[in-house]
């Protein structure tokens, strides 16, 4: 058993900033490679259907010889996707995108390497993009502020590490307007989860209404735009992370998050059109102002909140 000021030091807002920091410099490795990883597998399972001439023919409308064109031209993808190198979260190294350097334990150290090197690889000297240092302070800044929220109780590593999986889907989606299921689904679950143990201040009364209402809108909202203008006006991810953040954090502040997310988000796309980056036809991803407003709100202070918006 910890003692309590053993406990009390571990938990420390300095401390949970420290391993914060630690935490970001891997929600970076998350953020690039988890879409890599993921678009590689489902590259590998369309090639390995579209080998399948009978199918190609019976569901593809194909004549004979252009399912064997396709057949081929699939088989050609699937060969050259099994002669890449394997990768996961762990392998390979860190390297530097532009010449392959594997970076050195103290360059890859959080913050700390970017500075050490100027924001520039050792090696060929390009620049290293400021979003890696970003990321790992914004969540070392997000540890040390749950700490502080959660007076150093064990239950701000609960949030943290709800914290973290917000950070590398915010990241996901504003790279590939995707929110993948490898992070949205155990999120919502954990939330519920941890709610029956009594682990977090949120009841399972309101974890399980928060996930209901944070998910029942927005597919509302969804299927009416869609039949309205027949096509999509927001992917299926945005309310399961909604419904996970209500699980997170109960009913009471899922409305005060989307409406944080919606007004921000408004913002930044009308300031994107104005200055030309948001091209037509495309539009700004949902989820990074979903997960910015509910780490709002854990910073502000749920409880702090609740009081404010029930009881102005």
């Amino acid at each position: 058993m910890l003692t309590p000021e053993l406990q009390d030091a571990l938990l420390s807002p300095w401390f949970l900033g420290l391993i914060g920091l630690c935490i970001g410099s891997f929600l970076n490795v998350v953020i690039y490679r988890l879409p890599v990883i993921m678009q590689r597998e489902w590259l590998g399972e369309y090639a390995e259907q579209l080998q399948n001439e009978d199918e190609l023919r019976e569901f593809g409308g194909l004549d004979e010889a252009r399912s064997v064109q396709v057949a081929q031209a699939a088989k050609v993808l699937d060969e050259s996707l099994q002669q890449l190198p394997p990768m996961s979260l762990a392998r390979p190294a860190s390297r530097c995108p532009h010449c392959g350097h594997v970076l050195r334990w103290h360059e890859n150290l959080p913050l700390v390497g970017w500075l050490l090197l100027r924001g520039r690889c050792s090696s060929c000297r390009a620049g290293i993009s400021f979003r890696y240092p970003f990321v790992e302070l914004l969540t070392g800044l997000l540890f040390a502020g749950i700490a502080w929220n959660f007076n150093s109780q064990p239950v701000a590593l609960l949030y943290g590490g709800f914290a973290a999986a917000l950070v590398a889907l915010a990241g996901i989606d504003w790279d590939t307007t995707f929110l993948p299921e490898s992070i949205n689904q155990p999120l919502l679950w954990a939330g519920l989860f941890l709610s029956v143990l009594g682990w977090t201040p949120v009841s399972p009364h309101d974890a399980v209404i928060g996930a209901v209402v944070g998910y029942l809108p927005l597919w509302l909202i969804y299927w009416g735009y869609k039949l309205l203008f027949n096509k999509e006006g927001m992917g299926y991810g945005d309310f399961k992370l909604l419904a996970g953040i209500g699980a997170w954090l109960g009913w009471q502040l899922v409305l005060p998050v989307a409406l944080a997310a919606s007004l921000v988000g408004t913002v930044v796309g009308l300031a994107m059109k104005w200055r030309g980056d948001l091209r037509e036809g495309r539009y700004v991803p949902f989820g990074p102002f979903l997960a910015g407003g509910a780490l709002l709100v854990l910073l502000v202070g749920p409880g702090r909140i609740i009081t404010w918006w029930l009881h102005p």
